[in-house]
């Protein structure tokens, strides 16, 4: 879908103040309250927006290790190792790739040792072959999107 710049400023405005309401939207863009309604209602439906939900930071929740997992996995087992690392609370993100393995997740854990029991649980599994896990030492660009929707706001073609 393409958006355009008054797109790109409803979505920067949500960005930096998640929980403003349409009414204040509609006045810091100035623009009416049925434009913004209407434009976040497409958002929606386009799936641009996907959600309103809080940003949880898991160190804050006391899980301060991140690392990242590349699995490989047996043929035919995608759709069983997808629903066991679904079940594991510290999975929290999960692509299929291509390259030297078959799926990389994010994983989170309390400390060091306890990466190794979360390791254990999602490695326990038939279905995954062999797992090489990184550990995140540092984040200096955490995920961010607002670049991105600046750039695609301002894209003409």
């Amino acid at each position: 879908m393409k958006i355009d710049e008054l797109d790109g400023r409803l979505l920067t405005l949500l960005a930096a103040e998640p929980r403003i309401g349409v009414l204040e939207a509609s006045r810091r863009l100035a623009v009416a309250r049925g434009t913004v309604q209407a434009r976040l209602d497409r958002l929606q439906t386009n799936g641009v927006i996907r959600g309103f939900g809080p940003d949880v930071d898991p160190a804050a929740l006391g899980y301060p290790v991140t690392a990242f997992a590349t699995l490989e996995i047996s043929q035919g087992q995608g759709a069983d190792v997808r629903a066991h690392l679904a079940s594991v609370p510290e999975v929290l993100e999960l692509h299929t790739i291509t390259g030297h393995g078959d799926m990389l997740c994010r994983l989170v854990a309390r400390s060091n040792a306890d990466l190794q029991r979360v390791i254990d649980r999602v490695v326990g599994f038939d279905g995954i072959v062999r797992a090489s896990t990184a550990i995140v030492m540092e984040n200096p660009v955490p995920l961010r999107i607002v670049p991105l929707v600046q750039q695609a706001a301002s894209q003409r073609e």
